[in-house]
């Protein structure tokens, strides 16, 4: 793309394949999508023994990665535990309660962050030895965690090289509860505020989210953007054509499925007991099979709390079939009929499967409250069947009418619900971004 030598991306992130956590594909897609469009890109993130330990792996996302993507691995040592004891210090086997409260507090030194403030030193040592090495023009942290944008902090002072701020999630925002967490004076408040005002960029996943920031924290020399989650062309590639005869669950039943990870306060009781109620007033419900597939929480093993839920629907021909590596999840679509959109309430949070949803041309149950920011996302879509309350009885009526309309979708209708979501790909929500930063390179970066 460039007659001159390639610009240089670090992009640091934490979580990065084989990491299966929620924000892996994000980081993936970003990576993948600046090497497309000409640029060297290397990746700092952790070493893979900290997902195999900790929150699990999916290996066969790796090879997703861009083979010119150069990928730098940083030792990350994780204060939930060590599973080989024969690493533990003789403090630790003395006792490990005062060693964790001692190593959290050493730990909150390095950076005002939980858990993850002590990786600052090794990924400044790395940063320093990539730029050395091949100097870097662009850094883009992307988080959580907010450790990630310590790099992009420090080549800034150092070299005066731009960054970009990469929000998927929040720092000082609770998005459920729509409040400050912690002091404007505290110490990772006036971090975050430092960073921003030297950021070439700060970039967030919607609207609502990117103005509480413009609130809070007023830009400075650089430019709050929204860069929404979105799909991959390749993905929405393996729904082209689709037909219903292609789709199991036709003759005995439908499938709904639900595709992603369950956490916090997601109405998953309430949208359960409505399925339980349409079964009762629906032959076609009462002959098909609800799904949920992916993870549990956040760790390796399932939350067992919300095992204990699931449980309790089996008799209503509800199952929990294990998570799903990233590609694989095109093929688990293509078994559902309809697809579930269980959120948790809040004017901040989209998540990242609904724009995998809209891709796919299925029908959409949205269970969750009208004001969470996924209703935006899917305004003016056909074949959205939205809450207008969260409770069973409206859960049940959503069912009924997306059940209804899966049974008589044909491949028109699913090549038009395709058609309308194209404006939802990766390639509209970054090449706009990928293109200005070219630019702001070309002229001398941003103070």
């Amino acid at each position: 793309m460039f007659a001159e030598k390639p610009p240089h991306l670090l992009y640091v992130a934490w979580g990065y394949p084989p990491s299966r956590g929620a924000g892996v594909y994000r980081a993936l897609a970003t990576a993948n999508a600046f090497v497309r469009q000409g640029w060297d890109v290397t990746v700092l993130t952790a070493s893979r023994e900290v997902f195999e330990y900790q929150t699990g792996t999916d290996t066969e996302l790796e090879k997703s990665i861009d083979p010119r993507v150069n990928v730098v691995r940083v030792p990350f040592s994780w204060i939930r535990g060590e599973p080989d004891l024969s690493k533990w210090s003789r403090g630790r086997v003395a006792s490990n309660l005062l060693w964790t409260y001692l190593r959290a507090q050493k730990d909150r030194i390095d950076f005002p962050e939980p858990v993850y403030g002590g990786w600052r030193r090794a990924l400044i040592s790395a940063t320093d030895k990539i730029h050395r090495d091949k100097p870097v023009d662009l850094v883009i942290g992307t988080a959580n965690p907010n450790v990630d944008f310590v790099p992009g902090w420090h080549l800034h002072r150092k070299a005066r090289v731009p960054y970009v701020m990469d929000y998927r999630d929040t720092w000082h925002l609770d998005v459920y509860q729509d409040k400050r967490i912690g002091s404007p004076n505290s110490r990772s408040s006036r971090m975050e505020r430092r960073l921003l005002a030297h950021a070439a960029e700060a970039w967030f996943v919607n609207a609502p989210i990117r103005d509480w920031h413009k609130r809070v924290y007023p830009p400075k020399s650089g430019t709050y953007e929204v860069v929404a989650n979105a799909f991959e062309e390749e993905f929405a590639e393996k729904f082209r054509g689709m037909r219903p005869a292609s789709r199991d669950g036709k003759t005995g039943g439908l499938v709904f499925g639900y595709l992603g990870t369950i956490y916090g306060p997601m109405p998953l009781r309430e949208s359960l007991d409505g399925w339980r109620l349409a079964r009762k007033q629906s032959e076609l419900v009462g002959s098909s099979r609800l799904v949920i597939r992916g993870r549990l929480g956040h760790y390796s093993e399932p939350d067992p709390k919300v095992l204990a839920i699931l449980d309790e629907y089996r008799d209503v021909g509800v199952s929990y079939e294990g998570p799903v590596s990233k590609t694989d999840v095109a093929a688990v679509y293509r078994t559902f009929d309809a697809l579930l959109l269980i959120l948790g309430r809040s004017k901040y949070v989209t998540s990242g499967k609904v724009f995998e949803y809209a891709a796919t041309g299925l029908p959409i149950a949205s269970l969750h409250h009208p004001e969470t920011a996924a209703t935006e996302v899917l305004k003016g879509r056909r074949d959205w069947y939205p809450l207008t309350e969260v409770t069973a009885e409206n859960a049940c009526e959503v069912f009924l009418r997306t059940a209804d309309r899966a049974a008589a979708m044909t491949a028109d209708d699913y090549a038009e619900n395709q058609n309308w979501a194209d404006h939802l790909s990766r390639e509209k929500q970054l090449l706009p971004r990928i293109k200005h930063l070219r630019s702001l390179i070309g002229k001398g970066g941003a103070s």
